[in-house]
């Protein structure tokens, strides 16, 4: 099972860090995954990270202004998102992967309820 929290509603330029707790033991063996999702708009891939944390993905969108980490002694997946703009709102979801490729869906098993994010301009 996995919990987002720390979404909420910031100015536009301004910081926000998302936590997904997950429980259980295995935490440490998935790739976990980050995605979010606009009124209208596909689930999109935000960011990834290794099971380890060691290796990290992002989607061009957020290079460079948002950071994935872990803490597996916590079985906690993070995302500081900082200079947020007005089209990072959204309802953003944590996963884990099972197979395939970072950027896709389908190739998450679990997810999260989502926490919404809004960003006001």
């Amino acid at each position: 099972q996995l919990q987002a929290s720390g979404g909420g509603l910031v100015q536009a330029g301004g910081s926000l860090r998302l936590s997904c707790a997950a429980s259980g033991r295995a935490f440490s063996a998935y790739v976990m995954g980050w995605f979010r999702q606009a009124p209208g708009k596909e689930r999109e891939f935000v960011a990834a990270i290794s099971q380890s944390g060691g290796t990290t993905y992002y989607a061009d969108s957020v290079k460079g202004r948002f950071t994935i980490s872990r803490d597996n002694a916590k079985n906690t997946v993070y995302l500081q998102m900082n200079s947020l703009k007005p089209e990072d709102a959204a309802v953003y979801y944590c996963a884990t992967k099972y197979l395939g490729p970072v950027q896709s869906t389908t190739n998450y098993n679990y997810w999260g309820q989502g926490t919404q994010v809004t960003v006001s301009s």
